[in-house]
């Protein structure tokens, strides 16, 4: 492949949109050479799945405004990437791109201090995004890589982003240094990895390399059936209607504008509002009967980017969706909860959750996953539990975004937390935050053990553990390390003092068997007598066996 002679100081939305594809696919390239830098020895490394979910949303949303501006497409970008967040990676590099944004918007296009300026932002918004910032993850290398880059502000594009890539890689390097679970594990950052192959495919654009990989595949044309509406029908279902509006600054003063207005009118027109605002840029997704009456009202305050208004029985005819909805009256509370597995999504559904969220370890789910799931349960408040410490930012970055409903999330981290939290939730004094806190408090005084294959070998905890044998932990804590599952299960029993407890509930992963489920289960009951050992499969991926200590 041959570079570009030609320097580039001038930085355009068709450009970014261009560094944008490259970075998907350079990381796409990459992905499982990224999941695979896991600090924990079992097979849950999904970093650079997240990753790429994430950024790929951001490059289709943008790659649908064509000739768009720098702003137009930075914020499009930004804003698919929220809505495409998965697990903390995909959270933090989501606010990455939405500090970018905020640098970028409103600019037709920029120069090299321009974009320099914007990454100064996306490190502030990345910072920011997190309550307690750990050094040696993929915040510092976004911010020691920017404070590298800096004095090269006034120099080509090319001269920069270079710039970055190298002080990403040595900021990557040193990340051991500065966390010790990575320098234990002999791996660098796994979400800062990601970033540098993002970075990689910036500079392969502006180099003019095409790694000839699309970011993503094309979709395929829906079949949609309108038999099911026709000239006899009535409405009841209303259109989804979505559409970007470019605040104008003929219509509105943008310094001064609140987009709360606009916020408080979708929301009295519609319901299943998400709402939320990139630079002069209002992200809309609403149901209603009169899409075209919100239409003509919002360009009182801009225009419109882009617009799409499907009807719902069409949109849903291969779902129950296609039959007459009842009036439904909200509740006052609803619970959201996250597992995998159908004997664990039942166990869920049996002590109270209203829906339950396909994913957990390696399969998380994406800010939009939370929102439609949000969408299901009829309540003035719904209680989300995530129970996975790697999805605990996701769901608040989607309860961020939700209107329609008042969220607050539990931020279970297993889920042990979440089950006994859900099962002990009282909604009786009717007061949210003290029931929010009452089960936060629950959450953390349970005790949860899981048991997991080894995917390396390695030493943990003073433990040393065989890649093909099995391990018990608790939260990041080795306990047990043995040939079988069912030694280390046993074994794990023993750490957690498993004789002291009343209940022990025991949820069998894909993995398991019911046969040799059956022989852990007798010979934990003649261990611990005086504990009860009570079995269900769950199906749940990655934890083999599941330990609820009651």
């Amino acid at each position: 492949m041959q570079h570009k002679n030609v320097q580039t100081y001038s930085l355009t939305g068709k450009l970014f949109l261009s560094m944008l594809s490259q970075g998907c696919s350079r990381l796409g390239q990459n992905r499982q050479a990224v999941n695979d830098l896991n600090v924990f020895p079992i097979p849950d490394g999904d970093t650079g799945d997240n990753m790429c979910l994430t950024i790929e949303s951001g490059y289709t949303q943008a790659s649908q405004l064509g000739g768009a501006t720098l702003g137009e497409i930075a914020g499009a970008a930004s804003s698919g990437m929220l809505m495409g967040a998965r697990g903390n990676s995909g959270v933090i590099l989501s606010r990455i791109f939405a500090g970018m944004a905020k640098g970028l918007a409103g600019l037709n296009k920029t120069n090299t201090a321009g974009f320099a300026a914007a990454m100064a932002k996306a490190v502030e918004e990345a910072y920011g995004s997190v309550a307690h910032p750990v050094e040696g993850t993929m915040l510092t290398v976004v911010r020691e890589s920017t404070e590298c880059a800096e004095p090269l502000k006034k120099k080509s594009m090319e001269e920069y982003v270079g710039a970055l890539v190298q002080g990403m890689e040595t900021s990557l390097e040193h990340t051991p240094e500065k966390l010790q679970v990575l320098a234990d594990a002999g791996v660098v950052d796994s979400g800062g990895a990601g970033l540098l192959h993002i970075f990689y495919g910036f500079q392969d654009a502006l180099l003019g390399i095409s790694n000839g990989v699309s970011p993503t595949a094309p979709a395929k044309a829906q079949t949609v059936d309108f038999s099911l509406f026709d000239e006899n029908s009535e409405l009841t279902f209303g259109y989804c209607t979505e559409f970007l509006l470019r605040l104008q600054s003929s219509k509105v003063d943008l310094a001064t504008f609140d987009a709360k207005e606009i916020e408080d009118y979708i929301t009295g027109a519609g319901d299943s509002v998400v709402f939320f605002r990139e630079g002069t840029i209002i992200k809309v997704h609403v149901h209603t009967k009169t899409p075209g009456d919100i239409l003509s009202h919002c360009q009182k305050w801009g225009e419109f980017l882009t617009v799409k208004v499907e009807n719902m029985t069409l949109q849903h005819h291969n779902s129950n969706l296609a039959q007459k909805p009842k009036p439904v009256k909200k509740k006052d509370y609803g619970i959201v909860t996250v597992a995998s597995g159908a004997g664990m999504e039942e166990a869920f559904k049996t002590i109270g959750a209203d829906f339950v969220v396909s994913g957990g370890q390696t399969m998380n789910p994406s800010v939009a996953d939370f929102i439609a799931a949000f969408e299901k349960v009829p309540a003035k408040t719904i209680f989300v539990f995530p129970n996975n410490s790697n999805i605990i930012m996701t769901a608040r970055q989607a309860a961020d975004v939700y209107a329609d409903a008042r969220v607050v999330t539990i931020p279970t981290k297993d889920l042990g937390q979440g089950y006994v939290a859900i099962a002990s939730l009282d909604t009786s004094s009717a007061d949210t935050d003290s029931i929010a806190a009452a089960a936060q408090e629950i959450a953390e005084a349970v005790v949860c053990g899981m048991v997991s294959p080894a995917s390396r070998d390695t030493v943990m905890d003073g433990i040393e553990v065989r890649k093909g044998g099995y391990i018990g932990y608790k939260g990041d804590e080795v306990l047990s390390s043995a040939d079988t599952r069912s030694d280390a299960a046993f074994a794990l029993c023993k750490a957690l003092e498993a004789g002291s407890h009343d209940v022990v509930l025991v949820f069998g992963g894909a993995a398991s068997n019911e046969e040799e489920a059956a022989a852990l289960v007798k010979q934990l009951t003649q261990a611990y007598p005086s504990t009860e050992f009570i079995y269900t499969h769950g199906g749940q991926a990655v934890y083999d066996y599941t330990f609820i200590l009651c």
